[in-house]
């Protein structure tokens, strides 16, 4: 990723950022669905109306719509009061909880987990600690799917021109932390030209 130092605090700023730029953010977020495929893929294997964990649903635009849309029932979990409120005004009659996804501890499993440019906010530790979790909410079979780096390392990103943070570890170690979970890597793409450059990582529980 980067050589470049990057400041220590920058990872717990995160949800300040989004705090202050929700509007902008939901504004100006690109609503051409370029994730279309991938999200395809994700919902392959998933019942009508299976149970979907949107981890860092922001605003509801696009990914949590397009899973409401196609008829699995959500939940939208977000670090930020203020995105939840843009996605509580559209969708008042849905599930959408405030929390920090690395202590997640919800009491319902799912069937699938979505965590698209959310966890790659956490350190590399901190997402160490978090697969575990994240599998533990999956139903035997389940499917996650998160954005990622194409390799170990840290980056800065923007929002609304505030830097944010971002880290990834590699593939090699997703799928050997995700395999002590009990889960199997079922794709990764680094950087997909088709999906606006995204790194894609996919696993599934055993039955």
């Amino acid at each position: 990723m980067t050589d470049t130092p990057i400041d220590p605090t920058l990872p717990e700023q995160t949800r300040a950022v989004y705090e202050r730029n929700a509007t902008g953010y939901d504004r100006r977020r690109n609503r051409a669905l370029f994730e279309a495929q991938w999200l395809r893929r994700f919902v392959r294997d998933l019942v009508p109306g299976a149970s979907v964990l949107d981890l860092g649903c922001g605003s509801g635009e696009p990914i949590a719509a397009w899973l409401i849309g196609e008829g699995f029932r959500l939940t939208g979990f977000d670090y930020s009061d203020a995105m939840l409120d843009i996605a509580r005004s559209r969708w008042p009659e849905g599930d959408w909880r405030q929390g920090d996804m690395r202590v997640l501890e919800l009491p319902e499993r799912f069937d699938g987990i979505i965590g698209w440019n959310s966890f790659f906010h956490l350190t590399d530790d901190e997402q160490r600690a978090c697969l575990p979790r994240l599998a533990a909410h999956l139903n035997p079979g389940g499917v996650l799917m998160v954005t990622v780096g194409p390799s170990a390392g840290e980056v800065t990103g923007t929002v609304e021109g505030e830097v944010v943070y971002h880290a990834s570890l590699s593939p090699a170690e997703y799928a050997q932390r995700l395999e002590a979970c009990g889960m199997r890597v079922t794709g990764f793409l680094a950087d997909d030209p088709d999906c606006a450059g995204h790194s894609v990582l996919m696993a599934s529980k055993e039955m």
